[in-house]
This record gives C-alpha cells, structure tokens and sequence, in this order.
C-alpha cells in the first residue's frame, strides 16, 4: 500500500493546491455568495463526487483514452464548455427573488448539488489533471496500484471538498451581508452569471 511518507507529502502537495483559487473555488464562492453556505457546500460536494467520478475513470483507463483522442477530447470540453455557459445565461436572465426573508434563493443546494457534478465531469482538463498526477505518487514496489490510485484519488477529493467549505463558510457569511442590499439583490444573479459564461469560454479556449 501506499507509504505513510508519500501520503503525508502528497496530502500536502493537494493541501497547497486546492486553496489555490480555481474554477471550482470560483463556482463554490459564488454559490455561497448568492444563495447561502449550504448551497456552497452542496456545491463543494458536487465537485467532490464530480473528482471520485474522475478517479474512478483514471483507473479504468477512460481518461486515457480522451487523453489519446484529440475527438473526443472536444466533445468533453465542448459539451462542459457549453453546459456552463447555458448555467451562466440562465443566471443572467432569470429575476432573483427580491425577499430572501420568506427563504428563497436563487438555487437550492440539490440543484447547486446535481450541476456541480455535471460541470467538473465534463471538464477534460480535470480528467487528465488526474491521469498526469496521481501516478506520480504511485509506487509500484508497494502493490496494488489501483488500489493506490483509488485512495489518492478519494484523497484528493477529500481535501478539496474541505477547502470548498471553507470557502463557502466565509462567503456565505459575506453573501448574507450583500444580499441585504436591494442592488445586491438585483445584480448576483447576472454576477454569478458572468462567472459561469467565463469558466465556460476559458474551458472552450483551453488546449490538450
């Protein structure tokens, strides 16, 4: 199995990397900013299983095969690139409630859940950030190398979804604040829409 060194360099290494602000701290924090922590959390969540799911096709070999398919590498980063403009757009001309007292909000935490899984599936880059990274903390002489796989995959999963409720925790406390304000109000959802547009463009704009 995997060495208690290598793993405590590795949580380490994914420590430092996912508190460095992404694509996916960009979609937590503007969840959380918008609709509350728990919506930010369920956001969080989303990505984590989005990341298991990304793991899983390490090891299976599928993020291999779009690695070496520059085909159906577009289609995933079209289809993802696409997925997230139609959620900015759809931020971007939908009305916010203008009472959030009466506990509506933009998005509920399942929703925020269920797209959150989609848009990290279908980012290609995520698949093979996970084909290029994990092996390198792979030993062989230890055995069992997709079991080796599988747990820094879980792992790297792990760490992120708590670096993503922090990130809600702390703009969820400063959305409650914003969205007191009538203009607040008015403006988050073409904000957060404008998020979703760019990741969506970067992601489009983005090379193998």
């Amino acid at each position: 199995m995997i060495d208690a060194t290598v793993l405590i360099t590795y949580s380490l290494v994914v420590l430092g990397f996912v508190f460095i602000p992404g694509p996916a701290t960009l979609l937590t924090v503007a969840r959380a900013t918008t609709s509350g922590t728990k919506v930010g959390i369920a956001t969080g969540a989303g990505i984590t299983v989005g990341d298991i799911i990304h793991t899983i096709m390490a090891v299976v070999g599928i993020s291999a095969i779009i690695a070496t398919s520059a085909t159906l590498f577009s289609i995933v980063k079209y289809l993802g690139a696409a997925y997230l403009v139609y959620l900015g757009i759809k931020g971007i001309i939908e009305k916010a409630p203008v009472d959030l007292g009466l506990g509506r909000v933009p998005i509920t935490a399942p929703q925020a859940f269920r797209q959150a899984i989609l848009a990290e599936v279908l980012n290609p880059k995520t698949a093979l950030f996970f084909l290029a990274f994990l092996p390198q903390f792979v030993v062989p002489e230890n055995g069992y190398v997709i079991a080796q796989l599988t747990i820094l995959g879980v792992l790297f999963a792990l760490i992120g979804f708590f670096s993503t409720i922090v990130y809600s925790v702390a703009a969820g406390g400063l959305g409650n604040f914003l969205r007191r304000n009538p203009t607040v109000l008015k403006w988050q959802g073409k904000v957060v829409g404008g998020i979703y547009c760019a990741l969506g463009a970067r992601l489009a704009l983005q090379e193998r």
